[in-house]
């Protein structure tokens, strides 16, 4: 395991530790704090992000509150962490992981147990949460790495590696995978405005593990699908709505159209802690807004006229029938998506 990793997210016995994201690549600073506060706002900043590391993030957060709050009496105690777990909750809207996790922790304050017994069954599963996302990675990987062929270009958008989950990663892993199993792969990462994960985390990690990879504009994909250039179109997901519908970092849904005008496989690595099966379609998952300076400023230098009017979603839809898979945990998943994750679910 490279070094960095055991850095992404750590609940210790006073705090949490965490790869401060934004700082990367320039900079690998770990930040470490015991105010679950901070860890609210650092996934508000994108200090931390990714959709399983959010969920392991609220986990990691809730049960620093639950520290910090054990002298209050038991009524006391689960009214103030409901309003905890509602801040997390409130924290960023689109990654169904985040809310899978804090729903975990809910349960677990509805107990009929003393605080200081919930308080260290809240620490026991934020751990077993963080244990079992880095489990389901290894096998994302170990499924996925299948369907890349032995030498291939491959194209990935935003970032999955582990500075995205509590392992190795989801789309990433299955590359990673692939590359350790011997697979003669080259990576294309896209930048993935407007906040260039892929340049700044995902060529990082390339680079971490040795994969051969060139970095590309969004732009730029179509253009190599047509030269030849690429086998496969594999990304990750922040929610899969019952019908297979994936929201993704914004930019994956035109990967996905382009997949398809060229006859190209297009795939989603998630775990199965993403699917939302309350969401009948990808029209019902909430799509975050972000700041309009997170398009017209790079490195706090201005790139578009004063008074710009700006659109800037974080993420957008693929629908199911540009999704060739959704490789999983539970194996790689085919169309029609409503019954072959709802079987995975039940398993």
């Amino acid at each position: 395991m490279k070094a960095y990793m055991k850095d992404v997210m750590q609940l210790t016995s006073t705090g949490v530790r965490f790869i401060d994201q934004t700082q990367l690549p320039l900079c690998l600073h770990v930040a470490e704090t015991w105010d679950y506060r901070v860890v609210i706002e650092a996934i508000r900043q994108l200090r931390v992000r990714g959709a399983p590391l959010l969920g392991i993030s609220a986990a990691y957060g809730i049960t620093l509150a639950a520290r910090a709050f054990s002298h209050l009496d038991h009524s006391e105690f689960h009214n103030v962490m409901h309003r905890v777990c509602d801040e997390f909750a409130a924290s960023r809207p689109t990654a169904a992981n985040l809310f899978w996790a804090i729903g975990i922790m809910r349960t677990i304050l509805d107990q009929d147990s003393s605080v200081l017994e919930i308080v260290r069954y809240i620490e026991q599963r934020a751990l077993a949460l963080h244990a079992d996302d880095a489990a389901r990675c290894d096998a994302i990987a170990s499924f996925g790495s299948n369907i890349i062929p032995e030498a291939c270009g491959a194209i990935t958008h935003c970032n999955t590696g582990a500075l995205a989950t509590g392992g190795r990663g989801t789309a990433f892993a299955v590359l990673l995978e692939a590359h350790e199993r011997g697979k003669r792969i080259h990576v294309y990462a896209d930048e993935t405005r407007p906040l260039l994960q892929g340049s700044r985390l995902t060529m990082w990690e390339l680079q971490q593990h040795g994969i051969p990879s060139t970095l590309i504009t969004d732009g730029t994909a179509a253009m190599l699908m047509r030269r030849g250039d690429i086998a496969v179109v594999i990304t990750g997901a922040d929610r899969i709505a019952a019908n297979g519908d994936c929201a993704n970092k914004i930019g994956t849904y035109a990967l996905a159209l382009a997949a398809h005008a060229h006859a190209l496989p297009f795939y989603i690595a998630a775990p199965l802690s993403t699917v939302d099966v309350t969401l009948a379609s990808g029209d019902a998952i909430p799509i975050e807004n972000r700041s309009s300076e997170e398009v017209t400023r790079i490195s706090g230098t201005s790139i578009a006229p004063a008074g710009t009017d700006v659109y800037s979603p974080a993420f957008d839809i693929t629908p199911a029938e540009l999704i060739s898979g959704i490789i999983s945990e539970a194996g790689i998943l085919r169309p029609p998506y409503t019954d072959s994750l709802t079987a995975a679910l039940n398993a």
